[in-house]
């Protein structure tokens, strides 16, 4: 899947650069020929996106394919939309801050995909797309006429994209999977619990341990036991089941967080020179000069006086004063930062990391920006995330071309709707 879709967008944006307009992939999208003559083309300008993901990783994905310049047209039924729209407090007037996180530079129709016409009418978008995303449970599209089997005979063009927790209906549980179910499903969860530092630990598990300046999520089944790795490696090898480390390294000491006098530092040493250092910034050489403290190995069957010793020294400094003295001796470190601190960094507004746009309900909002950047274009202003059907009668009319006529008797029969605000 990974590789067809590379193939297909080196290929459009190929054609992009040479201004070839008339390529196979483009033909038949008119909006493309504004390309001409451009100077810089963002990686997927050309592209279009079907959109019929909601929650957080379908939605997150899409967005990341917005950013890069393709044409996200985002699906959602009538009436409440994506369910993240209400997944709040926090709201910004009338929209969740969890929903504005994850669906700017993109367009929202609203369609009935019960309603037999609201079905066709997304098989027809099919047609004049490029990529479909989706993250329904296993099965339930192909119950509605829009699975790989039935779009691909219409549309054989699509790269079909499905973002699942279960590879197919017989393994899929109950009810619809969430992440956090999945995180305890793959043993993830449990290996993150915070036995040091109780009251940091939130719900998100594992990769909200360490606030190193961002947060990251995880999500699939299939992912999360690949994420294993050594933890994985040591139970297949060596029959070892894990246990809680909390922030600390199971293999190496020392390796994890420690508490200051004002907050929370990480430090590793995964090298013997690594650890002299340490001991030499936290002024306890001798340490380094113990037979039982020599090796990683020995640290490791002595952890917890080790830690003992470690942890009562680093209560007596503040973290940007150790911070300040393990600067240039190459040991890893770094302040575990609360988010206040995270989007406090100079190099968070440096990097253009927080991105604001006037919502048509929200007014003025603000939302972290992409991580990835290129050498060949910079990220141009964002269009802000939609309100439910904001843009249903422009796609009904301009992608699918759709008279006045058919576009009312739509809006008449419920199978979709038009957002009033626009």
């Amino acid at each position: 899947m990974c590789a067809k879709l590379l193939s297909r967008l080196t290929t459009v944006r190929a054609c992009l650069l040479q201004g070839n307009v008339g390529c196979s992939y483009l033909r038949r999208r008119p909006f493309t020929s504004d390309i001409k003559g451009r100077q810089k083309v963002r990686p997927l300008d050309g592209v279009k996106v079907l959109d019929l993901t909601r929650v957080l990783a379908g939605p997150f994905a899409t967005m990341i394919l917005g950013d890069l310049g393709a044409e996200v047209i985002k699906v959602e039924r009538p009436g409440p939309g994506d369910d993240t729209r209400a997944w709040g407090p926090p709201f910004v007037g009338e929209e969740s801050a969890y929903f504005l996180s994850v669906n700017r530079n993109k367009k929202s129709i609203a369609v009935n995909l019960k309603d037999p016409e609201g079905a066709k009418l997304v098989t027809e978008l099919a047609t004049r797309c490029d990529i479909l995303v989706e993250n329904y449970l296993p099965g339930k599209l192909d119950e509605m006429g829009l699975g790989y089997k039935q779009l691909s005979q219409v549309a054989p063009q699509i790269i079909y994209c499905s973002i699942s927790v279960w590879i197919s209906k017989k393994t899929v549980m109950a009810q619809d999977s969430k992440s956090s179910s999945v995180s305890f499903h793959s043993h993830m969860k449990l290996l993150s619990a915070m036995r040091e530092f109780p009251e940091l630990t939130k719900q998100w598990g594992v990769m909200n341990l360490l606030r190193f300046k961002s947060l990251f999520f995880f999500f699939f089944f299939f992912f999360q036991v690949a994420c294993l790795t050594h933890i994985a490696s040591n139970y297949l090898n060596a029959g070892k089941e894990a246990r809680r480390w909390g922030t600390a390294h199971e293999s190496i000491v020392p390796y994890q967080g420690f508490r200051t006098k004002d907050g929370y530092l990480i430090v590793g040493s995964g090298n013997n020179q690594q650890f002299f250092s340490v001991c030499k910034v936290l002024n306890l050489n001798n340490l380094a000069e113990i037979p039982k403290y020599k090796t990683n190995n020995l640290r490791v069957q002595h952890r917890k006086e080790l830690l003992k010793l470690l942890s009562d020294r680093f209560l007596e400094e503040s973290t940007d004063e150790w911070l300040r003295r393990f600067e240039d001796t190459g040991v890893p470190c770094g302040p575990i930062n609360t988010i206040q601190q995270v989007f406090s960094d100079p190099q968070v507004a440096h990097n253009g990391l927080i991105l604001e746009m006037d919502h048509p309900t929200s007014g003025r909002i603000a939302v972290a920006g992409p991580a990835v950047r290129f050498s060949s274009f910079q990220f141009g202003k964002p269009t802000s995330p939609p309100v439910i059907g904001q843009h249903t009668v422009e796609v009904l009319r301009d992608t699918l071309g759709y008279s006045e006529d058919v576009i009312n008797a739509l809006l008449a029969s419920r199978t979709v709707i038009q957002n009033t605000v626009h």
